[in-house]
């Protein structure tokens, strides 16, 4: 027993203190300066791709594989066997980019094998390759208060492969690498080039394949049971279903079973241990002469632990680098009206009261599909009315969820019917004649207009078409891919001219910015007392893996989806404790509510207490924008509470902590300072008072007694 508790303790001590041990050189708290390179190495027969964090290797001679590919953090290697670079479906049949031949154990790889390793002649056969730095994908204009305003550098490199088959004469095919400073992550994409005089079917494109090791070893087990490599997170700009979640909304990511591994424990085979990233649908293009084709694009994250505030914040530093347009998040109310007068009112009122921008919502009358003289006139004297009182002034689009016709509905491939297979029962076909009207509409409104925001309802790239007739695709199997493909044109359009998106998807590597946090509609007709604390659990649930920006809640200034008087706020003045609750717990984690409802002050009083929140909130903006650090989740039995983090700033953290109870109460709360950067001490202090001084522990923690209100919250700022 005395050995067993020995060794518990040991192994709790190294997994407690792993990075506590080296924060000065930990990547999530202090800037890692090492710039990322592209080496030749083994006398031209290697190139390795690092950025001090992590490293990829290939091998290029006699073809091109992936030999290496490791978290310098850890010395984890997350290679085991080695597969080609990629893999095309051209005419209806498949064939590999790059990949050598020879390995006999597949449970793990040893360099001096790779000497022997051959190619084979069907097989794409690297030609050349290319460096360069990190270029942005799609142009992006910021125009509201934005947190990280830098787009990533790195280094780039670009593999270029050519067959020797007669039938493929004409085609190029790139597989394109990137790699990012100060993060652990990696992009990779493919593109096709047909320089021949011919079309070829291009059914289906694998942008990355790699043989990793397995997260378990089981004696039997089914893949979709058995657990997947926990470090390797990857995320692709292939994702849809209105999950709220990229896990859910993921249409690309395969891991399949290797039954080349016959060491592995598994006597049927059957540990998921490959990764495969394609369109599960395909692409199912034809491709013309002088035709270019891009793939999906994976963001390939390597993690160091297996605890979920870590990975979270790594995927979220993610997002600040890769997409800084997640970063933006500008004060938005929702108007439920487009009369001029109504909408002049509050444009005033969010002037007055330091909001930035007016969302002329569902139900409000916008029709941006209008691109009549008349709509755009109107439209572009609001848009010019509120942008001489420094506030900009968008509207919501609804796509899906409707029904145009059966000329341009999508196609239900199993019944040939309209109306039948979309998603959400309902919806027009993007690539159809009215859909293609559709955005062209979108477009001549919003330049004429001068909007600046579009809240986008839809659409749903998972919707297939099985119509022959609609002029942007040619059938069932190009549907999915074309209309993905012009949705985000459309995005990156909006980015180019700085119009800010509100979308209902995980569009976010494709230029949307904000996405729901994940809710019931119907929970906005329960009562006050039950909003406050659902839509803290939403707060709490939303923020793991997103960043504040990212996430959108909802607050009904009037009814919504039914409920009664004690489920709305209006009047303001007769609800103002709930009003300003509300507000506080939004703006207290950073995002942004829908205030949805005709004003957002209806007396002096009202007027005052949003005023001084929105001041509050942009005088902490800065960190209240910053990571969330998850303290306690509401559950309504006891105290519950968040805390942002910044090593950067000079406000390292700011708290929020609430009491859903009926009493007043006193608590002793640790606070887990780690990744605000400080070691040695914090000065604490509780809203605007005095700043008390606390020696942190071994684990970067404090604990400190706080007094909560009853029905009520504080607020502490960390120093």
């Amino acid at each position: 027993m005395k050995t067993l508790k020995y060794l518990l303790i040991v192994g709790l001590l190294a997994v407690n203190t792993t990075f506590a041990q080296t924060s000065a050189k930990d990547w999530l708290i202090q800037p890692f300066t090492q710039k990322s390179e592209i080496k030749v190495l083994k006398d031209g027969k290697l190139l390795e791709i690092t950025n001090g964090l992590i490293t990829r290797q290939i091998r290029i001679s006699p073809n091109a594989a992936t030999v290496s590919f490791k978290n310098l953090t850890t010395n984890e290697q997350f290679v085991r066997s080695v597969r080609p670079e990629a893999r095309v479906v051209i005419n209806g049949k498949a064939y590999n980019v790059g990949g050598l031949y020879g390995q006999k154990e597949h449970g793990y790889l040893l360099e001096e094998w790779i000497e022997k390793f051959t190619s084979q002649s069907e097989d794409f056969q690297y030609a050349r390759y290319e460096t360069g730095e990190v270029k942005p994908h799609f142009d992006w204009k910021s125009t509201t208060w934005t947190a990280n305003k830098n787009l990533p550098t790195g280094k780039s490199l670009v593999l270029f492969f050519k067959s020797g088959l007669p039938l493929l004469k004409g085609l190029e095919v790139a597989v394109h690498y990137e790699i990012f400073d100060g993060i652990p992550l990696l992009s990779k994409w493919v593109s096709i080039e047909n320089k021949s005089n011919s079309a070829f079917k291009l059914t289906q494109v694998v942008n990355e394949i790699l043989a990793t090791p397995e997260e378990e070893s089981a004696v039997v087990g089914k893949p979709e049971k058995m657990k997947k490599p926990q470090k390797l997170y990857i995320e692709n700009n292939y994702a849809y279903n209105n999950a709220m979640r990229y896990e859910l909304s993921d249409q690309a990511t395969h891991w399949k079973i290797d039954s080349s591994y016959t060491s592995q424990v598994n006597y049927n085979y059957e540990t998921p241990c490959v990764v495969e990233i394609y369109p599960t649908l395909g692409v199912g293009i034809d491709l013309a002469p002088d035709a270019h084709y891009k793939s999906i694009c994976s963001y390939e994250l390597l993690l160091d632990s297996y605890d979920r505030e870590r990975n979270g914040l790594a995927r979220r530093k993610m997002y600040r680098t890769i997409a800084p347009w997640t970063t933006q998040n500008p004060i938005f109310m929702h108007l439920i009206s487009t009369d001029p007068v109504k909408v002049k009112s509050i444009i005033d009122q969010c002037a007055e009261t330091g909001y930035e921008m007016v969302i002329l919502s569902f139900g409000s009358g916008l029709n941006m599909e209008d691109a009549s003289d008349d709509n755009i006139k109107k439209f572009k004297e609001l848009a010019d009315y509120a942008h001489s009182k420094g506030i900009k002034l968008g509207g919501y689009s609804l796509f899906s969820s409707r029904r145009i016709d059966d000329e341009n509905d999508v196609i239900d491939p199993v019944t040939g019917l309209p109306d039948k297979g979309a998603f959400f029962g309902n919806a027009p076909c993007l690539a159809s004649k009215w859909g293609i009207n559709y955005l062209n509409s979108l477009k001549k409104f919003i330049s004429e207009t001068g909007f600046d925001l579009l809240e986008h309802d839809g659409p749903y790239p998972g919707d297939v078409c099985a119509s022959t007739k609609h002029p942007g695709h040619k059938g069932l199997d190009d549907s999915q891919w074309v209309q993905m493909q012009m949705q985000k044109e459309f995005y990156q359009w909006l980015n180019a001219r700085g119009v800010y998106i509100n979308a209902p998807d995980w569009y976010f590597l494709d230029g949307s910015h904000k996405i729901a946090l994940g809710y019931r509609e119907v929970n906005f007709s329960l009562s006050r007392e039950q909003q406050k604390m659902l839509n803290r659990q939403n707060i709490f649930d939303g923020t793991w893996d997103k960043i504040p920006s990212m996430g959108w809640g909802f607050v009904p200034l009037t009814k919504y989806q039914g409920g009664g008087a004690e489920a709305v706020l209006e009047p303001l003045s007769e609800h103002l404790n709930d009003y300003k609750q509300l507000m506080m717990q939004y703006y207290g984690a950073g995002i942004q509510a829908c205030y949805r409802g005709p004003r957002l002050y209806d007396t002096e009083a009202t007027k005052k207490v949003v005023i001084e929140t929105i001041n509050w909130y942009k005088k902490y903006r800065d960190i209240l924008n910053t990571d969330i650090i998850h303290l306690r989740r509401p559950d309504g039995r006891d105290w519950d509470g968040i805390m942002h983090v910044n090593p950067s700033l000079t406000t390292k953290g700011l708290v929020m902590l609430y009491n859903p109870l009926k009493e007043a109460i006193t608590r002793k709360i640790r606070l887990p300072l780690y990744y605000t950067g400080l070691t040695k001490e914090a000065k604490v202090r509780t809203e605007n008072g005095k700043a008390t001084t606390y020696q942190l522990n071994r684990d970067y923690s404090i604990e400190l007694t706080i007094q909560l209100p009853a029905e009520g919250y504080t607020w502490l700022v960390i120093e």
